[in-house]
């Protein structure tokens, strides 16, 4: 249950290949450009060639991620509005797809209200759950916590859940990114036992569904989101090795988001052939 995020350039149909190039029995993908507000209509022909692709590839898990402008924790309302109509776009073309998740940063409190932020990004997740029943999870990334960003604790992430009601409920989990974590403060080397007592107490750790693998190029607690290769940055390889033996996670997907370099398809398989390599050492 390895991938990495790969491209959909040239279609959403062109992904499947890509990660099959790499070597990956998952994949991540954006459904639209993530810097724009612009909303693509997916036909019915690359809708059914994605599928098909899929189902060559044999992946067992495929996932998108949101918009970048997406901001459910927004004290403006017309932001607010545009932000989960945005995401209920998202979700709805990820249902088409056949997509089993879909991956969502948790926003900003613009104001410094984070309990008023939670709460509508609670709002804005279960508006879109509710008006696309038959679609896909949502998982709550895990952010770095800098600045006005929601969602860097643990804590943030369980009240997100505990406001959604259910049914809906049931629909949402937890993305936990390796290098966001570490830069939050999360001790992944010295204390990773304590981690998954924490996520424990507050969400379950049974609601991390997937695993973004990254190293981090900034130092431990700083709060700085940059992504380095596995075990080249201020993590090292000691936290990989764990999570690539941790029984309880071995069936959950993880996907990198590593630099890609000038070869992308190179820099993947290197990373990827990593953590490979750590399993059962």
């Amino acid at each position: 249950m390895l991938g990495a995020h790969v491209s959909a350039a040239g279609g959403v149909d062109k992904a499947p290949a890509r990660a099959t190039r790499i070597g990956a029995s998952v994949f991540q993908i954006f459904t639209k450009q993530p810097s724009r507000w612009a909303e693509p209509s997916l036909g019915d022909d690359a809708v059914c060639a994605f599928r098909t692709e899929r189902a060559r590839a044999g992946a067992g898990f495929a996932v998108s991620h949101d918009s970048y402008l997406i901001n459910l924790a927004s004290p403006e309302p017309a932001l607010w509005r545009r932000s989960t109509d945005s995401f209920r776009r998202e979700l709805a073309r990820a249902a088409r797809l056949g997509l089993d998740a879909v991956v969502t940063h948790p926003g900003n409190a613009m104001d410094g209200d984070r309990d008023e932020a939670i709460e509508r990004n609670a709002t804005g997740v279960a508006e879109a759950l509710e008006t696309v029943p038959d679609g896909p999870r949502v998982l709550l990334e895990l952010t770095s916590g800098s600045g006005t960003s929601v969602g860097g604790t643990f804590e943030e992430l369980a009240r997100i859940i505990r406001l959604v009601p259910e049914p809906l409920r049931s629909r949402v989990g937890i993305c936990f990114d390796t290098c966001h974590a570490w830069v939050g403060g999360f001790d992944l080397r010295r204390d990773v036992e304590g981690v998954w007592m924490r996520a424990d107490d507050t969400f379950g750790a049974h609601r991390i569904e997937l695993f973004h693998l990254n190293d981090a190029k900034a130092p431990f607690g700083s709060h700085l989101d940059r992504h380095e290769n596995i075990g080249r940055g201020t993590m090292g390889i000691e936290p990989f090795r764990r999570l690539m033996n941790e029984e309880r996670f071995r069936a959950v997907p993880k996907v990198l988001e590593t630099p890609k370099g000038d070869d992308g398809v190179s820099a993947d398989r290197e990373n990827l052939a990593v953590l490979r390599g750590l399993r059962g050492t």
